[in-house]
């Protein structure tokens, strides 16, 4: 008997300080900063399906539309609250004019798009049906500029086409095509990627190009984007801030582009998006999770230049990047999206919270059927991806105040390399609940999770959702019932102002308390 008692302490002193290494003390009277509806924005470019057939079909197609565009897209990204959606490109968007995609589809002059497929393109879908298309599905536009083959002229036109009230011959342009108040057009991206695809330009040329086109850019309200770096090059930060010395009013964010690769490495294969083992596994959570350095980093480069904090980062191309799927077009990026997206997605945007005095926008790439997309069509199908539930689960965190969070957990790791096994973000709503949202990279244990809501007494659970699978690489495809959906979750134990949340493995929760 006294053998057996033994046992049991053993396993409850375990249990105990296994729970102790997982801690997180959420400050829930100590926030200050907003977490911008923006950070949850996504991106669509001229690439592969995603626009052709992803969006938009056409009137006269088949599939179910609503002026062109899919209805079970419109009806999907309703739901999702998409707050911002970034559109043509990407890389794109440099070989893209403008009055090209305006007019009588009939008299639109045709393209050839030379970065993703050498496809051509009856510029069918251009700034009407894209205005459009997020006034319809409740969402603000936010433009890229030709730098690299435009012109400033060609930039000011467009500015003045989508956002003009005066009487003036682009206003009037605007009107003849059928368009007789304009758009609110907030955010616009001045050239994209320019160190690549964008112009391989250097970071001095460009930051007087930047600082040329913004000075003829004008609007009320506007708020200019310049283009920043490739993941962790803060020589192109510190360079074009530089550029801008004494001049930082140009512009009210520096745009952050940074892919999750599972090798981590441009050069060779990426890896496959549904065949992989665990070391493929952990090294995209590996290198998902650099992106919280990566933004450290450029903030601090940042300051150097801003002081005040003015200018913030806008991550506007993020997510995993695999090989395309077989028998898939080359130069379409089409990949599946499993739970290790899922988590990917949940581990970001945890990240991008905490991170709110320094990110004012993240845009996914990309929206459909491209990259880790949130939704994959295929003719008249459509299927809801792993990450799109996600996306889903994390609106509540949409312009609430962030909790500010001190986070303590075990490592996950895998051949001598280790990243922490969880991430977690809290927000506060306007009605006063508290919404906690956490993830568990390890893909082999259930992890407890302890919570102390410091500045309260006492908290009540509310609900809670899940999204995970059965394995890693669990998938939605088209014409079966789904292996990944958001679904309820209650292993949450509340004692006082104190929380243990059993975390299943690879798996994203939300915690919604009062």
């Amino acid at each position: 008997m006294k053998f057996r008692i033994t046992i049991i302490a053993v396993a409850l002193l375990l249990m105990l300080q296994t729970t102790a290494q997982n801690k997180i003390v959420v400050n829930t009277d100590l926030g200050k900063e907003k977490i911008s509806k923006h950070i949850y924005g996504h991106f669509s470019e001229h690439l592969g399906t995603c626009i052709y057939g992803g969006i938009y079909v056409g009137e006269n197609s088949q599939i179910p539309n609503i002026n062109g565009f899919r209805t079970d897209v419109v009806n999907a990204l309703k739901e999702l609250k998409v707050p911002v959606l970034r559109w043509p490109g990407g890389c794109f968007a440099d070989t893209y004019h403008w009055k090209d995609g305006i007019g009588p589809k009939a008299s639109r002059p045709s393209i050839v798009n030379v970065n993703w497929g050498n496809v051509t393109e009856d510029n069918s879908f251009g700034t009407h049906e894209f205005l459009n298309f997020c006034e319809l599905i409740g969402t603000e536009p936010y433009l890229s500029i030709n730098v690299g083959s435009g012109t400033v002229q060609e930039a000011a036109d467009w500015v003045e086409y989508c956002t003009s009230t005066n009487s003036s011959p682009m206003t009037d342009l605007r009107k003849k095509n059928g368009r007789e108040e304009p758009w609110n057009v907030k955010f616009w991206g001045i050239g994209n990627e320019t160190w690549g695809c964008g112009g391989d330009m250097r970071p001095e040329y460009y930051a007087d190009v930047y600082r040329q086109y913004a000075s003829f850019i004008r609007g009320r309200g506007m708020q200019k984007i310049i283009c920043g770096p490739s993941s962790d090059d803060t020589v192109w930060t510190d360079k074009i801030m530089q550029g801008l010395a004494g001049k930082t009013h140009m512009t009210q964010g520096v745009s952050l582009h940074h892919y999750t690769l599972p090798t981590g490495s441009w050069m060779g294969s990426k890896g496959s998006s549904t065949d992989f083992d665990e070391k493929a596994y952990f090294k995209t959570m590996l290198h998902t999770y650099k992106i919280e350095d990566i933004i450290n980093m450029h903030w601090a480069v940042l300051n150097k230049y801003d002081p005040r904090g003015r200018v913030k980062l806008v991550v506007d191309e993020w997510g995993t990047w695999y090989d395309k799927l077989p028998g898939t077009k080359e130069g379409f990026l089409q990949q599946q999206n499993t739970v290790r997206d899922a988590v990917v997605a949940g581990t970001n945007l945890n990240i991008f919270n905490n991170n709110a005095d320094k990110i004012s926008m993240a845009n996914i790439a990309q929206i459909v059927n491209v990259l880790q997309s949130v939704i994959l069509t295929n003719n008249e199908l459509m299927v809801k991806t792993p990450t799109y539930y996600v996306f889903k689960m994390f609106t509540v965190h949409q312009d609430a105040t962030l909790l500010p969070s001190e986070i303590n957990c075990e490592k996950y790791s895998f051949e001598n390399e280790s990243v922490p096994a969880i991430t977690s973000s809290a927000s506060k709503d306007a009605n006063g609940k508290i919404h906690i949202t956490i993830s568990n990279m390890n893909p082999n244990k259930a992890i407890d999770v302890a919570f102390e809501l410091r500045g309260m007494a006492k908290v009540n659970f509310e609900n809670g959702s899940i999204v995970t699978g059965e394995k890693m690489n669990s998938y939605n495809d088209f014409g079966k019932n789904e292996e990944v959906s958001l679904k309820s979750f209650s292993d949450v134990k509340v004692t006082g102002n104190e929380m243990v949340v059993k975390m299943p493995s690879k798996s994203v929760v939300m915690i919604e308390l009062n």
